[in-house]
């Protein structure tokens, strides 16, 4: 089969297409034939060496949609059922989703019911599945006021999609450090932007929220707490502000009176709330169309798009 391989850490230069062997089912797993996959960042800090677990050669890839090719399981999967894979050690631990087929354990393949075609399936499974996690931990009413933190990032912009589409009378405000991406976020219906370079602390003037999407984590959690209104709810789901624990809190002091702290952790998968996520897009008709699609031997240049993007949006890729 055709791949995608990385044998050392590197730029996307590093990124080979080439032909490997097809892998071979064994018990306990099901090879899927690889339809289409998004490129995720965790993906351009495994592919630089920043995954200290992961050994090289490997075929990266934390996502995929397609169908079954062949199981192990007969008695769950049947040969060309659509089915998405997200997070595990896919991809890390074992080879990924750059690659024509990929070799998944039973336990981490989801069959799903949806009419999407393959460029948008391809675009929702490790993205919107966080977006909707966030989304549902929020508990959000009609009225409320929203603010996303890191607004630009995929899983901002995933989130901004489904409160737009639920139907909610939400007022929702992002931050950005610059204003390169303000008229992208404007289109999709952003209602007010706030500029922050740097990204860990809003302006004393930002004002109150009732509920935040902390996509920065420990970095700025302290911050967010600081512009909750009462009753509000923060959601640390995220760690772009490169610090992956709260160091000295204090729940009590830390947390001020009448406020809740959340979070949702993507790598808890439920294959009832997967379902679940695709039906809220069906009947809500959100928008998941990818900003732009390539093949598998464009691996490489997906990457490279995906570092100097100014649009927003999914990159997808379509073997």
């Amino acid at each position: 089969m055709k791949a995608v391989i990385v044998r050392h850490p590197g730029g996307p230069e590093v990124l080979e297409y080439t032909e490997v062997p097809t892998p071979a089912v064994k018990p306990g797993w099901t090879r899927v034939k690889v339809r289409g996959f998004g490129i995720n960042h965790s993906e351009i800090f495994t592919r630089e060496g920043k995954s200290p677990s992961v050994q090289f050669p490997r075929i990266l890839g934390i996502e995929a949609v397609g169908t079954v090719d062949a199981t192990s399981a007969p008695e769950r999967f049947t040969s060309g059922q659509k089915v998405v894979s997200l997070m595990g050690e896919m991809g890390r631990a074992y080879d990924g989703s750059y690659a024509e087929y990929v070799l998944l354990p039973n336990k981490q393949v989801y069959p799903i019911a949806t009419d999407l075609d393959w460029a948008r399936l391809a675009a929702v499974p490790e993205t919107f599945y966080t977006a909707f996690g966030i989304y549902q931990s929020l508990q959000l009413q009609s009225g409320d006021r929203v603010l996303i933190r890191v607004a630009t990032s995929g899983v901002g912009i995933a989130i901004l999609k489904l409160m737009k589409a639920s139907g909610l009378d939400l007022t929702v405000t992002g931050t950005t450090r610059s204003d390169r991406k303000d008229a992208a976020l404007r289109a999709m219906g952003i209602d007010a932007i706030v500029h922050t370079p740097d990204v860990t602390c809003l302006p004393d003037d930002a004002g109150e929220f009732d509920k935040i999407v902390d996509l920065i984590g420990p970095a700025a959690v302290r911050d967010s707490l600081t512009h909750t209104a009462e009753w509000g709810v923060v959601s640390s789901t995220g760690q772009l502000g490169g610090v992956w624990t709260l160091e000295g809190f204090d729940p009590i002091i830390d947390i001020p009176n009448n406020r809740y702290l959340t979070g949702f952790y993507s790598g808890d998968v439920d294959a009832q709330r997967v379902q679940k996520l695709f039906d809220f897009i069906a009947k809500h008709h959100v928008d998941v169309t990818p900003e732009k699609v390539f093949t598998l031997d464009q691996t490489r240049e997906a990457h490279e798009y995906l570092a100097t993007a100014t649009d927003l949006g999914k990159v997808v890729v379509l073997p």
